[in-house]
């Protein structure tokens, strides 16, 4: 981007915040047509900037920004709309859906129809409606708009359809390969549950269970080693 560019009224959400110098912030924001950016929202922590209550994660915004640089200036924000504030578990799942953005996307990459995926998701948590088909179609909708190329629907090795009635493991950069009972490390998944996943159909209780070794998996694996706080805060409050 160029010194002189000005981008306005750009669909996003704030991803994470951190001050910088004595008044300001740092804000990572995902983008519709932009991708994830960093923004200084200079003066937004003085109690009278226009800013303030405005920069809230979770919440539709429509931002304007100008500069170049990996960091841009962030020139204005206002509320698009507004949904309920969310609570509790859903909260935390937020907060994971956050993270995995932050981990996994690069800078300034548009990925407009995972931003509308985050969207739907991120409204669906604030009405309290059920949340692991929630997390689960955005982390099938991430991995696959970053280009990971998540087959579902065809054994890798025979090139044939996926029976519903077999198991399967999925082989990571493969595919699903037909192998009952799993193989140790990588764990069995019925055919069924792929085909599931791939008509996103959530409604068996064992297509979710499934889904959620076989996509966090994939995950952990893109993550490269990288530890994800907000699962382990979510697994620490459930104990508690």
């Amino acid at each position: 981007m160029s010194q002189k560019q000005r981008v306005d009224q750009q669909p996003g959400f704030v991803l994470h915040t951190h001050p910088w110098r004595e008044t300001s912030l740092i804000v990572e924001a995902f983008s519709r047509d932009h991708g994830r950016i960093a923004l200084v929202a200079k003066g937004a922590r003085r109690p009278l900037s226009a800013l303030r209550g405005v920069i809230m994660a979770f919440q539709p915004l429509l931002l304007d920004w100008s500069g170049g640089g990996e960091v841009k200036t962030l020139v204005r924000a206002e509320r698009c709309g507004g949904q309920p504030l969310l609570t509790g578990r859903a909260l935390m799942c937020g907060y994971y859906l956050n993270e995995l953005l932050v981990r996994l996307t690069p800078r300034e990459d548009p990925h407009p129809a995972l931003f509308d995926a985050y969207a739907r998701a991120i409204a669906i948590l604030a009405r309290n409606e059920p949340q692991e088909p929630v997390l689960r179609r955005f982390e099938l909708a991430l991995l696959r708009e970053l280009g990971y190329g998540i087959g579902l629907d065809t054994d890798s090795d025979s090139g044939e359809s996926v029976e519903p009635g077999e198991d399967y493991v999925y082989i990571i950069e493969r595919g699903p390969v037909r192998m009952p009972g799993g193989t140790g490390d990588l764990p069995s998944v019925s055919g069924q549950t792929l085909l599931d996943l791939e008509h996103d159909d959530f409604s068996r209780a064992e297509t979710l269970a499934q889904s959620k070794a076989l996509l966090r998996m994939l995950i952990n694996h893109y993550l490269g080693g990288q530890t994800l706080q907000s699962r382990r805060v979510l697994k620490e409050l459930l104990e508690l």
